[in-house]
């Protein structure tokens, strides 16, 4: 069952959408998507077969239209932000598929993960392979700052991951601790994103660093809800098998809270289950009670309106136009996905 915490107010509100988002960069998404079949084409027909099963699975394509509207909004006219766009895309997509190497995972998006279908190796080189063309193609803008910006993500990232990988079954991991590793796992990329629109646009450092806050925020708001959606939310709307974190042994912000809310057993619990791997078939339905019985879900949720309410407020600098309304709106998207 899913934690349903309502918003303020009569409940009658309009749901938060992409849609308007998705409008506005909608000729540019055209243009991304075509660039995104045409890079990742090779003469080594594995690489668009394994590449397309991933690009082609449906995912919303956030990241890639953060850079396509925060150009916009800066008034951005050229096409050097659709090349930007879509090696960030790239740069998603390859950490997808070594992210699900090292988790083991078997579904992406609802689909068969590309290793179980082509294996770990060709999963790793596919994903080395579109970091390449998406280097090459912030390369091509001639915008050095851009390539700074997103080579340093790149490099964030990777330490996200190994940071995660030796907390890994760590349940003495603190909520600091954790924030660190998502705000270099998931929110990196994010920040990024948004960044290089404005620096495409060669906007003044105040409102680069503005979409850099926004970014960031908006991607630790997005990375907690996952957290909460693996407990509480449907495989659906997931894109994999509820539960896969616990499943996984993963040290989530929800565990966090719940075990250091929790009593010896409790603690003992966790440690069983996830330090130990020693999980029955019973364990993830105890988990979600404990998650229940100490607030961890609702907190998670909570910490995630916080730091997207942070975003928000990063835009303010930017005078309103129908691109900062959409911008700010995806903030409420992507906290709302837990309601």
């Amino acid at each position: 069952m899913g934690v349903v915490i309502p918003f303020e107010g009569s409940g009658n509100e309009k749901r938060a959408s992409l849609d308007p988002l998705v409008r506005l960069v909608q000729s540019d998404m055209d243009r991304v998507n075509e660039a995104i079949m045409a890079r990742a084409h090779s003469h080594v027909e594995l690489i668009p077969e394994l590449a397309g099963h991933l690009i082609n699975s449906g995912g919303k394509r956030i990241r890639p239209m953060l850079t396509l509207a925060a150009a916009r909004m800066c008034g951005y006219q050229g096409d050097h932000h659709l090349k930007l766009a879509t090696a960030v895309e790239f740069m998603h997509t390859a950490t997808l598929l070594h992210d699900d190497v090292v988790d083991e995972s078997d579904l992406r998006r609802g689909k068969e993960a590309a290793r179980v279908i082509w294996g770990n190796q060709a999963s790793v080189l596919v994903g080395d392979y579109l970091l390449g063309q998406a280097f090459k193609m912030m390369v091509e803008t001639g915008s050095l700052e851009a390539l700074r910006i997103l080579a340093n993500a790149a490099a964030v990232i990777a330490e996200g991951e190994v940071l995660q990988l030796s907390m890994s079954q760590d349940t003495s991991t603190t909520e600091d601790a954790y924030l660190h590793v998502i705000g270099a796992k998931t929110a990196a990329l994010f920040s990024a994103a948004a960044e290089v629109g404005s620096v495409i646009a060669l906007r003044p450092r105040p409102e680069q660093a503005a979409l850099e806050s926004y970014g960031r925020n908006l991607g630790i708001a997005f990375q907690l809800i996952d957290d909460a959606l693996d407990y509480s939310g449907s495989e659906a709307l997931l894109g994999k098998g509820v539960g896969d974190d616990f499943r996984e042994r993963k040290i989530t912000l929800p565990v966090v809270l719940s075990y250091r809310r929790g009593a010896a057993e409790e603690r003992n619990f966790w440690k069983r289950t996830l330090e130990d791997g020693n999980q029955t078939a019973d364990d993830l339905s105890y988990a979600k009670k404990l998650m229940e019985r100490h607030g961890a879900i609702a907190d998670t949720i909570e910490r995630a309106n916080h730091y997207g309410d942070i975003a928000r407020d990063a835009l303010a600098i930017f005078p309103d136009s129908e691109w900062k309304s959409a911008l700010s709106e995806a903030v409420d998207f992507c906290v709302a996905r837990a309601y």
